[in-house]
């Protein structure tokens, strides 16, 4: 196991409220900025820590739609909260599931010693990217943004047990946006389509290659991790669309061990995993010396999962 354990955490949910039917979605206000969002959550977790910037050594950025090209969302998420410090900042980014690989890099640098605190910053503001043309992508979306304190335990703990993560690359294409950075730059940007500046999903060729590929990949992370489904308290994977319930259901999840609130809350993208871990949290549905299994599915077609150890 890879000894880490959460330190603090803090969440950014938009009070504007849009209804679908029975669904309910969080978007951002038009004046407020995908970075004030992560930068509100940062402050609220390290205060939640009882930290302050100075005793961070490292911010990972883990959105799946960056705020520019450069410099990374980390940098300017840490210029928000210091023009000092001494610590490093990058991005990971495996789209909607970003937080998770995110975690599993901050466990590596924690048990090796290379840092003894980690910032992780996550969350999209996706409703700015969606096609209202494509009503099937644009009521799912909700915008969100969480950040977590990772430490290293003095001693004993928790932390990772086990990490799995593939992409299949013949479905690289099904969930995209296309425009921006060297694809289509600034120069390009008048004879650009439109469209490629908006979200597009194949949502029914995305669903099947997931329920073909799913099974045998969580039947392989379950034996890497020695891990029955006995052993595990409770199952947070991406929210991300009303098909989570069918698809648990074929890997065998039991309902009473899973997090499904796509009608509540919606596909919140990056934020989507660590928003429900932190809900559990604070809800006590999980505890000190459970471990959850946090899992998703992301652009690529990228399958993602990691045991935690709380």
């Amino acid at each position: 196991m890879r000894n880490c354990e959460i330190a603090g955490w803090g969440t950014t949910l938009p009070e504007r409220v849009v209804r679908f039917g029975d669904a309910v979605r969080y978007r951002v206000e038009d004046d407020v900025s995908h970075l004030d969002m992560l930068a509100g959550a940062a402050r609220r977790a390290l205060g939640h820590a009882g930290l302050s910037v100075d005793d961070v050594d490292l911010v990972l950025g883990a959105s799946a739609a960056g705020i520019q090209p450069i410099p990374c969302t980390a940098a300017l998420v840490w210029e928000r909260l210091t023009r000092a410090g001494h610590a490093a900042a990058f991005d990971v980014n495996s789209t909607c599931t970003s937080f998770v690989t995110a975690l599993d890099v901050a466990s590596r640098y924690l048990d090796d010693g290379e840092y003894g605190t980690v910032l992780i910053v996550a969350g999209d503001v996706g409703s700015r990217f969606l096609n209202p043309g494509q009503q099937e992508s644009y009521e799912l979306f909700s915008d969100a943004a969480v950040a977590v304190v990772l430490q290293r335990p003095e001693a004993g703990g928790g932390g990772v047990v086990s990490s799995l993560q593939q992409t299949w690359p013949a479905h690289a294409h099904d969930t995209e946006i296309r425009g921006g950075l060297s694809h289509s730059p600034a120069q390009r940007y008048a004879e650009a389509d439109p469209a490629d500046y908006l979200f597009d999903m194949d949502g029914r060729r995305a669903l099947l290659a997931m329920m073909r590929v799913l099974p045998e990949f969580f039947t392989r992370f379950l034996e890497r991790a020695r891990l029955s489904h006995d052993d595990i308290a409770l199952w947070i994977p991406h929210q991300a669309s009303a098909a989570l319930g069918p698809m648990l259901d074929r890997i065998g999840v039991p309902a009473d061990r899973r997090v499904d609130e796509v009608a509540a809350f919606g596909n919140m993208v990056s934020a989507s995993v660590p928003f429900m871990l932190v809900r559990s949290l604070e809800s006590g549905r999980i505890r000190r010396g459970d471990t959850v299994v946090l899992c998703g599915t992301a652009a690529g077609l990228t399958a993602n999962a990691l045991a935690l150890r709380i």
